[in-house]
């Protein structure tokens, strides 16, 4: 069994390997030959393509934990996805294509925001940017909850984290307007010996616009200082700006925690989680309030849909120090976390990107995004020489309007258990590249193999690199070293 002339012809080679994984006896075999062949080529080192059992895509009935986190993380707490085997929800979980279609919304919020420093409007607080109305905070589904512990004694809290959100907000008692359905009870600030309404003269108060974008709400300067924040797809929280110890883990407490007590709540995305946790860049994110605790450092790991647990952790730890490289993020930008794309590359090759399309008005990296955008040059290429590499696959034309917009590179692998995909990797600033988990690269639009499309979409408005792309690594924000660090294996 030959190489088809060393790999003279990628069809060839291709088609080769789409018969051999057709039959499971037959994977050992692909393996040496996909080993052989790429020694003959001198790339040993490298793995161009990957076999993606479908059912690593397809949602699993049973929660198998496998999280370690070892000493080295210590400020660490269990991430879990929200419609994974191991969320605690109840009723059926969303289709693919219900996710996708809300994540839009968020899209549309931040992309309004990036077109907005495009224009030379780098200030959240200048007058010249229009919002709320035409920019308010982003939204979204909220795939990823942590549980923390607030008050004295600590109540158990579920909130979804999101980098590009800044003020940490839940449900309390008594739920003055109106409240949506939630899994655990609502906070109840009245059972909680620490917990303390802000003022309207406090420096806190005077924050607010800066992480919600809304200024906060007074009658005078005595009065308790109220915040609101609203979201693209019609969510909300208004309530009272306050504080309260926070319990990270049994042994990391965070006293004087600044958050907002909702008592006017709506989220479009779904009925079981208590709030949001932000981890932007504003003064009242919880990166920022915890600085001199944890140093202006955390990281998680982002488990796949049909994986087990992940982790976010505040705080340097030791875990996949040795496999961790970074790439920096780039200054004078606001509101978001920015990183530098120098190119992509499919099954190892470069793909013939211009570096300006990346650089207006630039890129952020995002945990609330589901799938990433690219700039519609960079998209078009990487679809382009996606679709050389899987030309054994009957394409799917979607007939959702709305998705079709979305998703133009669909494969029917009904009949195909095993598909043969390319790998992708991106080349971020500082040359580190990054080669993506396969289970990141297409996404299911439904429960079967009937439609299973390219996980990136297209954007004239700047790049956001998103939240399934990201999964199964280590992701580390040193905020204080301005550098973003990336590292596989980040959820074993």
């Amino acid at each position: 069994m030959g190489c088809a002339g060393k790999l003279s012809s990628a069809d060839r080679i291709l088609k080769l390997l789409f018969l051999l994984l057709q039959s499971s006896a037959n994977v050992s075999i692909l393996v040496m030959v996909m080993i052989s062949c790429s020694l003959e080529k001198g790339n040993a080192s490298e793995a161009h393509y990957h076999t993606l059992p479908l059912t690593s895509m397809l949602p699993p009935l049973v929660c198998n934990p496998t999280t370690s986190k070892g000493p080295g993380r210590k400020a660490s707490m269990k991430v879990v996805h929200r419609f994974g085997p191991c969320s605690a929800r109840g009723g059926d979980s969303p289709t693919m294509t219900e996710i996708l279609l809300l994540d839009q919304s968020r899209v549309e919020s931040i992309q309004a925001r990036l077109r907005s420093i495009s224009l030379g409007k780098n200030n959240l607080n200048s007058e010249s940017v229009d919002l709320p109305a035409v920019n308010p905070n982003p939204g979204g589904v909220g795939n990823y909850i942590v549980t923390v512990g607030l008050g004295t004694p600590a109540k158990d809290v579920e909130l979804a984290f999101d980098t590009g959100s800044h003020l940490t907000w839940t449900q309390c008692e008594p739920c003055a307007v109106e409240c949506y359905q939630q899994r655990l009870p609502r906070f109840n600030p009245a059972a909680s010996t620490t917990y303390s309404n802000l003022n309207c003269n406090s420096q806190a108060c005077s924050q607010l616009e800066a992480a919600t974008n809304l200024p906060g709400q007074c009658e005078d300067s005595t009065a308790t200082c109220s915040y609101q924040t609203s979201y693209l797809d019609g969510s909300h929280s208004i309530g009272e700006l306050a504080t309260d110890r926070l319990t990270l883990t049994s042994t990391d407490v965070v006293d004087g925690f600044i958050f907002g007590c909702g008592q006017n709540n709506s989220l479009i995305s779904g009925v079981e989680y208590g709030g949001l946790m932000g981890l932007g860049t504003a003064s009242l994110s919880i990166v920022s309030q915890t600085s001199q605790q944890f140093g202006n450092y955390f990281s998680y790991c982002l488990p796949t849909p049909t994986g087990s647990d992940g982790h976010l952790t505040f705080g340097k730890n030791s875990a996949n120090a040795n496999n961790l490289n970074y790439t920096p993020f780039l200054k004078d930008k606001v509101g978001y976390y920015y990183i530098e794309i120098l190119g992509i590359s499919v099954n190892g090759q470069p793909l013939s990107i211009s570096p300006e399309v990346f650089q207006i008005p630039g890129t952020i990296i995002d945990s609330g995004t589901v799938i990433t955008r690219l700039p519609t040059p960079a998209y078009t290429a990487l679809r382009d020489a996606f679709k050389q590499h899987m030309t054994m696959y009957p394409e799917v034309v979607l007939q959702q309007p709305q998705l079709k917009k979305l998703f133009d590179t669909c494969y029917d692998f009904t009949n195909y258990p095993n598909p043969t995909i390319p790998d992708i990797s991106f080349t971020f600033g500082g040359n580190l590249e990054v080669h993506l988990d396969p289970r990141g690269v297409m996404a299911p639009l439904n429960n079967g193999g009937s439609a299973v499309c390219l996980a990136f979409s297209y954007s004239t408005d700047g790049g956001i690199f998103g939240n399934y792309q990201q999964q199964t690594f280590d992701v580390v924000y040193d905020v204080a070293g301005g550098q973003l660090g990336f590292a596989s294996g980040g959820c074993s």
